[in-house]
């Protein structure tokens, strides 16, 4: 649960360690952090583990739009005058999540420089992936919308290099995740698999191979044909 507001110190080297410094909640795997509809009025940072990000439509449909990963801030919105949230939130992994107030956030934002472009990262990040998820929706397959995803989640290709990691997301989230049916992910799973592309016994792991074979999706040339 939520420890007591800590103040955001100025004249901080690190902005990373300022973060850590002022402590963060645990929560456990499939713990809710907040809900669509509650007051909007704190950020959060993750320190650890993985957090799942949903949408629930009027008629009741769940829709996952965005897995966050450790280093980033979520919950931002507040700051724009964002009076309820427009998503749920909850911990995919046991997490350690620290929460800071709209105000220091402000305050933070406004008197610290290095905090200020630590979020500025963040938020140009963010609109980046946005814009990128857009064009991958309308202009990709659903097994190349997979096999990104897979990627993304794996670690491949994020800043500053962290290690390739394990893919511990289901079937059905994926599906959630690119627009399309478990069955279809499962097919496209079993094909990647096959391929060599990714070991899947529980825990996904996502080869190098995912990737080059994504950069490298041209036509080829038949042998009988001219060059």
């Amino acid at each position: 649960m939520q420890k007591s507001q800590p103040t955001l110190l100025p004249n901080k080297n690190d902005a990373h360690k300022l973060l850590a410094q002022y402590g963060a909640a645990d929560y456990r795997k499939n713990q809710t952090i907040f809900v669509q509809g509650q007051v909007a009025d704190t950020v959060f940072f993750i320190q650890k583990g993985r957090v799942k990000v949903t949408v629930m439509s009027e008629h009741g449909k769940e829709a996952v739009v965005a897995i966050l990963n450790e280093g980033q801030f979520f919950g931002e919105g507040c700051l724009n005058e964002q009076l309820r949230r427009m998503s749920s939130t909850s911990a995919m992994t046991d997490c350690q999540i620290t929460s800071i107030t709209k105000s220091a956030m402000l305050t933070a934002i406004h008197d610290q420089p290095k905090f200020s472009n630590l979020f500025m990262d963040h938020l140009l990040n963010r609109n980046s992936r946005i814009q990128a998820d857009v064009v991958d929706q309308l202009f990709n397959s659903s097994e190349k919308r997979l096999a990104r995803l897979l990627l993304l989640l794996a670690n491949y290709g994020k800043e500053g290099s962290p290690p390739i990691a394990p893919v511990t997301v289901s079937q059905e989230t994926l599906a959630a995740m690119i627009g399309t049916t478990r069955s279809r992910v499962s097919h496209f799973m079993n094909k990647f698999r096959k391929s060599g592309f990714i070991d899947y016994n529980g825990k996904i792991e996502v080869h190098q191979s995912l990737l080059n074979s994504l950069l490298h999706d041209k036509p080829r040339i038949r042998e009988d044909e001219p060059a």
